[in-house]
């Protein structure tokens, strides 16, 4: 991500990408999978920014994230209830997406909120990946539809026992789900 682009200049680019995606989402017999994305934004301070893909794979959803400017380390990372980053320190994008008000956790061993999603780990240079399906969310009403929420990274890893947020430090990136 560039220096000189601003929050608004990236909140535009953001806008005209969801503008330019289908929001009806593919048509009977198209073959094609729901999908959605997020386009990762840094917060006030912060130079981390990337982009996050959905695929709806029959009960399970695709999450592939790419994301740069990050501090060496483990980040949580986080499906919130608001499709807002509008504040600086993306405050406005709420809590976890939590629609059956369970115990914050590890998605990937027992109870979890719908929104706790697997830690990102961002090598010596700041970049991180992810590749992973959870069950249980949706791009549609199939489960906890996630489209029109936001995507949160931490400034810290998120320890999966702290309540209600796993203790993983300020949001340094914020992007809304659009299909």
């Amino acid at each position: 991500m560039h220096k000189s682009m601003t929050p608004a200049t990236i909140l535009a680019l953001t806008l005209i990408a969801a503008g330019c995606a289908s929001s009806a989402g593919p048509g009977p017999g198209s073959g094609k999978q729901p999908s959605a994305q997020a386009l990762l934004a840094p917060t006030q301070g912060s130079r981390a920014g990337g982009s996050v893909s959905f695929v709806q794979q029959d009960d399970a959803l695709l999450v592939t994230a790419r994301v740069s400017g990050l501090t060496q380390g483990l980040h949580g990372f986080h499906i919130h209830e608001k499709g807002d980053c509008s504040a600086p320190d993306a405050s406005s994008a709420g809590g976890h997406y939590n629609p059956a008000a369970t115990k914050h956790g590890n998605p990937q061993a027992g109870e979890h909120h719908a929104g706790d999603l697997p830690m990102l780990e961002a090598d010596a240079s700041g970049n991180a990946t992810l590749s992973v399906k959870l069950r249980g969310l949706s791009l549609d009403d199939t489960g906890h539809n996630i489209v029109g929420r936001s995507l949160v990274v931490h400034a810290g890893a998120d320890d999966y026992t702290s309540q209600p947020a796993g203790n993983s430090g300020p949001r340094v990136a914020c992007g809304v789900i659009v299909r």
